[in-house]
């Protein structure tokens, strides 16, 4: 795993963390269903639960909400984003600092395991898939979302109209994290596209500023001026507004 990078991430969502809310109109959505699906799989007889990447807490208190009675581990790669949770009130738990990815447990843990539009930044998405469902109890879920292939199209478009490499990461196609479900016997995966209004390009910047998700591909450069407005052009020709194409999984461990 690229320490460095993570770093970045983390600073990046901490930076962001005060006015985060402001500008988190599908990350609520996509918070939302991965709550109402987790409910729909076990209403009951949960006991622990563990959060990865819980933001300024959408899907936190939503579990709060949900299962009050069980023991709750919140946690979140920004410890300025973990304390926001910590002390936005309604939720009780215990709040740690980790990487999603590089879990700090062992063993068959958790009832639930539950993220939402935290796995995009990991480095090996598959590899931590497989780590965090060895961390179920049987009968247990792990149920998240991620952003998806299509996220984003317009601003991608944009940056190929003019020539220039985007920054926006390489997210996986739902037929991609299908294929990497499809070792667990009991797995499905869908998506949701969520319309991001944005009214030109100034507003779509101001959106990924926002909700701090401003650290590009490795290896990448920020774009000149010249090239950026070319950029901001072409993407305000196309409409100027965008989607996110998030992408839900859920696998159970058999019983």
């Amino acid at each position: 795993m690229n320490g460095h990078r993570k770093q970045r991430i983390s600073d990046a969502f901490g930076a962001a963390a005060r006015h985060y809310d402001d500008h988190a109109g599908p990350q609520r959505l996509a918070a939302a269903l991965v709550g109402d699906l987790a409910q729909r799989q076990k209403s009951g007889g949960v006991g622990r639960i563990l959060e990865i990447g819980c933001g300024t807490g959408f899907l936190t208190r939503d579990i709060q909400a949900h299962w009050p009675g069980a023991e709750l581990v919140v946690t979140d790669l920004s410890p300025d984003m973990l304390a926001r949770t910590a002390t936005g009130g309604l939720v009780a738990g215990t709040f740690l600092t980790m990487d999603g990815e590089a879990p700090i447990f062992e063993g068959e843990w958790f009832d639930l395991i539950l993220s939402s539009l935290a796995f995009q930044w990991f480095d090996d998405l598959e590899g931590a898939i497989a780590r965090l469902v060895g961390l179920l109890r049987p009968g247990g879920s792990l149920i998240f979302s991620t952003m998806g292939q299509g996220s984003f199209a317009r601003w991608r478009a944009a940056h190929d109209a003019v020539g220039v490499a985007g920054g926006i990461p390489a997210y996986p196609s739902l037929e991609m994290l299908r294929s990497m479900l499809m070792r667990f016997e009991d797995a499905f995966a869908f998506d949701e596209d969520y319309a991001l209004p944005c009214g030109g390009a100034k507003g779509l910047i101001a959106h990924l500023k926002g909700i701090g998700a401003v650290v590009p591909n490795e290896g990448r450069k920020p774009l000149g001026p010249r090239d950026l407005r070319r950029v901001m052009a072409a993407f305000e020709e196309s409409g100027g507004d965008d989607v996110y194409q998030v992408l839900f999984g859920r696998v159970t461990r058999a019983a």
